[in-house]
């Protein structure tokens, strides 16, 4: 049978999903047997091997994104395994490892807690790799976010200095690697004293603990301030981030751990002169194939160390996942392994 022809059936008619029926809390996320997704042309089928657990899903459980997540709702926003059934000029072929992540998925349409998951080709990244499901499974969206923040976002270069401000979260772990191997010099903060060993592990130059303030301290240690900074903490410390970047430095705003997404009454004036002030939210096509294998070949090697707090298998353990993922006490990615 023809890749194309395959469309509209698979190797089974149902398979095993996580639904969340309706905001609420754990309990809320139910597995259910439900069809296996008809894929659409331009779309791809994935056998989902392993998907990373992320904010973003427990925000969703809870009711709490914007309006275009409709209940029941297949969460997850990435995902790895390999394809299923795809359109015969696609360049894909059944069984091919792929990686896909963000656009939609999990949110306006159903996303990786599942057996199989459909999404548009263009967010679908092939790969060949040999290590396990379990540790492909906590790079894509980690990755994606930060390999997007730190080229697209602040065109990191070699020999530059950069700042990361939440930088025990698993895209703060990760920035950390990949600018140390872009040749850059790391600070990045923690809150807890303890956890500087954790900066210094993922390859942190400066381990700083982050009392709200941070000006000074970067001062001290870049008297002109750092050439790059990543804002992962959110808007209610970016003011004082700005103040730690050069003159013609960047400040990329990524994420919001802190939850505050917006300043009440913002005036650019608050931005110091000369300062810039970007964002980043991008998708799948933000992190290349060439650049995604080049990451597994340095992982394989040692070069590259993925930051995994715990590995989960079977969709019964993702109320666990999530639970241990709101609780905070284990650094790193969760990543469940999806059974049969």
């Amino acid at each position: 049978m023809s890749q194309s022809s395959a469309a509209g059936g698979a190797a089974q008619a149902t398979m095993r999903a996580v639904i969340v029926t309706r905001p609420g809390g754990l309990d809320a996320l139910q597995i259910e047997d439900v069809p296996v997704p008809v894929r659409k042309p331009g779309w791809v089928r994935i056998k989902v091997k392993a998907f990373g657990v992320n904010e973003s899903e427990v925000i969703t459980r809870k009711g709490e994104s914007d309006a275009v997540v409709t209940y029941p709702r297949v969460p997850g926003i990435e995902g790895v395994g390999v394809v299923d059934a795809a359109d015969e000029d696609s360049g894909l072929r059944p069984g091919q490892q792929v990686a896909t992540m963000m656009g939609g998925m999990g949110r306006s349409y159903d996303g990786a807690y599942a057996q199989y998951v459909t999404v548009p080709e263009a967010q679908v990244i092939p790969f060949e790799t040999t290590l396990p499901w379990d540790v492909v499974g906590a790079l894509p969206e980690m990755f994606q976010t930060a390999y997007g923040s730190l080229t697209r976002g602040l065109d990191l270069k070699s020999g530059q200095t950069l700042l990361i401000r939440g930088g025990t979260s698993t895209v703060g772990l990760s920035a950390a690697t990949i600018a140390k191997d872009l040749g850059a010099t790391v600070l990045s903060t923690t809150r807890s004293p303890g956890r500087a060993g954790e900066l210094r592990a993922a390859g942190v130059d400066h381990p700083l603990v982050d009392d709200g303030t941070l000006a000074g301290q970067v001062r001290e240690l870049v008297p002109d301030g750092v050439d790059a900074a990543l804002e992962l903490v959110g808007c209610s410390v970016l003011a004082d981030t700005l103040r730690t970047v050069r003159l013609h430095g960047t400040v990329c705003f990524t994420g919001a751990l802190a939850g505050q997404w917006s300043i009440p009454d913002f005036t650019p004036f608050m931005i110091p002169g000369g300062v810039r002030l970007t964002s980043y939210g991008g998708e799948a096509a933000d992190l290349p194939a060439d650049v995604f294998a080049q990451q597994l070949q340095a992982i394989a090697a040692g070069h590259l160390k993925v930051p995994v707090a715990k590995v989960y298998h079977g969709l019964e353990q993702v109320r666990d996942a999530q639970a241990d993922l709101e609780s905070g006490t284990m650094p790193g990615k969760h990543v469940v392994v999806v059974d049969g």
